[in-house]
């Protein structure tokens, strides 16, 4: 690589450094990374075909003492060959709160039981990650 590919690079990569926090906060709907970056129901760019075996459905569970969330995606596990990798779990600043990882040779669906402690209200954010179509995300409303 010449010195002013590297510096034209190292510029972009910058940039991109600076605008992708506000990008990544930005409210799901609105969001530029949608379609692109994770995909969701209403973007699923080029995996129009997969929204319903891939897009994670969200569930609110009563727990003793607290809130329990239940994910589920799915979505068939051909052992190593195409499954879920795993389900994440983010709240309304998408911070990582839990995550929970599959063994395709083990787990015969990707379902996920998470509890909250202390988790108040607003949007909570599930991440299902496929082997083969990439990360997609769905919203639930606490």
């Amino acid at each position: 690589m010449d010195r002013r590919s590297f510096i034209r690079l190292s510029a972009i990569g910058g940039g991109a450094g600076l605008i992708a926090p506000s990008t990544v906060l930005a409210e799901l709907p609105q969001s530029p990374a949608a379609g692109g970056i994770y995909y969701t129901k209403d973007a699923p760019g080029r995996w129009s075909a997969k929204v319903q075996t891939h897009l994670p459905l969200i569930e609110k569970e009563k727990i003793d003492g607290g809130l329990g969330i239940r994910v589920i995606t799915p979505h068939e596990m051909k052992g190593c060959e195409h499954y879920i990798v795993k389900h994440v779990l983010l709240d309304s600043r998408f911070q990582f709160l839990q995550e929970h990882l599959f063994d395709p040779q083990k787990d015969k669906s990707p379902i996920s039981s998470f509890e909250l402690k202390g988790y108040a209200s607003g949007p909570l954010y599930a991440l299902s990650m496929c082997n083969l179509h990439d990360v997609w995300l769905n919203m639930l409303e606490v």
